[in-house]
This record gives C-alpha cells, sequence and structure tokens, in this order.
C-alpha cells in the first residue's frame, strides 16, 4: 500500500520550533550550538543543531524531545552563573515540550482528536449473546 504523502510544515512551526531549541540551549548555558554539540553526550551535531534552530530542518519529536532531555537534564556546561537557576530551567523545558505538542507539525492534536472520534459510545454496548448450554457455539 503507498504511502499517503505527509503535510509540509508551516514556515511558522518551523520558527516556534527552533525558537525553542535556541531558548532552552541559551537557558542551560550553552552560548552556541557548537558548544552545545561538543558536549559529552549531545545527541546532535553543530550543523544539525543550527539547521533546527533556524527552521531549515524539523527535527522528529523524539530529535526534539532528546535535544530537550540533554540541554535541562545534561551536565551543566558553564558556572552557574550562565544557566538558569535550575527550577526554571526544568520548568522552561516543560513549557517547550508542552508548547511542541500542541504544534500540528508533531501530529498529536490530530492523534488525540482521533482518538475522540474512536472512543466507543458508552452505555450503547451490545451485548454478547449468551452461550448455548450444549456447548454448541451461538
Amino acid at each position: 500500500m503507498a504511502r499517503k504523502k505527509q503535510p509540509s510544515i508551516s514556515a511558522g512551526d518551523k520558527a516556534v520550533i527552533g525558537a525553542l531549541l535556541r531558548q532552552v540551549r541559551r537557558a542551560a548555558g550553552y552560548r552556541s550550538a557548537e558548544a552545545a554539540a561538543t558536549a559529552p553526550g549531545c545527541p546532535a551535531s553543530r550543523q544539525t543543531i543550527y539547521a533546527y534552530e533556524r527552521g531549515g530542518l524539523v527535527p522528529s519529536l523524539v530529535q526534539f524531545l532528546e535535544l530537550v532531555e540533554f540541554y535541562v537534564l545534561g551536565a551543566a556546561p558553564a558556572p552557574a552563573s550562565e544557566r538558569k537557576h535550575e527550577s526554571d530551567l526544568r520548568a522552561l523545558g516543560v513549557a517547550a515540550v508542552s508548547r511542541a505538542l500542541t504544534l500540528p507539525a508533531y501530529q498529536v492534536v490530530h492523534a488525540h482528536e482521533l482518538i475522540a472520534r474512536m472512543q466507543p459510545e458508552l452505555g450503547r454496548q451490545r451485548r454478547r449473546p449468551a452461550p448455548a448450554r450444549d456447548g454448541s457455539p451461538p
């Protein structure tokens, strides 16, 4: 079966995703994409981070989550004076993930709408016929 072509991601969504990643990176104390990419455990290269932040590429949801997790929960790259307070950084990470999940680019809202449409109607369930007493199928 042929795959259905996915809708293109809007320039607005690309810009929002890039801005979210840049904001969390800078809050984590990484002044540049290069500084982040050279840190141990970084899940993306410098070029990839730049491309995400500029809107040239859109990370998959998994890639987005990996980068945010790295920035928020990874090792601190700089002295505390260059990094947001731990609780502020964590709150910013939560806000970034929450915002990304609402974007059409990641289809999560569409998934929730589909789930709502597929919910069975409660109270109108069909009853299964009782099994026959002689052991034969109904």
